[in-house]
């Protein structure tokens, strides 16, 4: 199904790793702490452009992932480098990691806000007020979804942070391909 690997990962699969990466890096920057009780003192999310941003970008680095997810299976094969089968476990656990925290933040997201009663609030004046769907779900009660939204938010972020660490230490300590791989591909003159 996937053709064979080359030493780089192929446009799509750096474009959706990059612009996903950037997402949501700026979605916790514009994390708005203490959201839950803004609302119940009456602000309106829609009046709060870092809660509309924070939101908006939730519902595009879910829709990325899942997109990248799909694609995935049709893509050319992903690089493939030497490496000791230590690094080579951390960085599985490493990606499987990112993989669930970028499908659980958005999810837990919605939990949060459907189960407390909160609209969601999107960029062009989109607004979903109630979410019964999610609300009513067997999953709305067993948690404050708002407090683990931020516990998962804080996590990605460490990984995220570590992963990059790795990615650098191969650049700068090994020399190796590996983030060359996931670079844009700079033409040399």
């Amino acid at each position: 199904m996937n053709p064979p690997s080359s030493a780089r990962y192929d446009v799509l699969s750096r474009a959706f790793h990059w612009v996903t990466a950037i997402a949501v890096t700026i979605a916790f920057i514009l994390g708005p702490g203490g959201f839950g009780r803004m609302v119940r003192q009456g602000v309106d999310p829609a009046t709060r452009s870092d809660i509309v941003w924070h939101e908006s970008l939730g519902i595009l680095v879910f829709s990325l992932t899942v997109l990248r997810l799909v694609w995935m299976a049709f893509r050319p094969a992903a690089p493939q480098f030497a490496m000791a089968g230590w690094m080579r476990l951390s960085s599985t656990l490493a990606h499987l990691a990112l993989w669930a925290l970028l499908l659980a933040l958005p999810s837990t997201a919605l939990l949060a806000l459907a189960s407390e009663g909160h609209p969601l609030t999107l960029l062009g004046g989109v607004r979903f007020d109630q979410m019964p769907f999610i609300a009513n779900s067997v999953l709305a009660p067993l948690a404050d979804w708002g407090d683990v939204h931020q516990f998962l938010g804080d996590a990605i972020m460490w990984i995220a942070g570590a992963h990059a660490v790795a990615a650098i230490v191969h650049h700068v300590v090994l020399k190796d391909r590996v983030l060359a791989s996931m670079l844009p591909q700079v033409e040399r003159r």
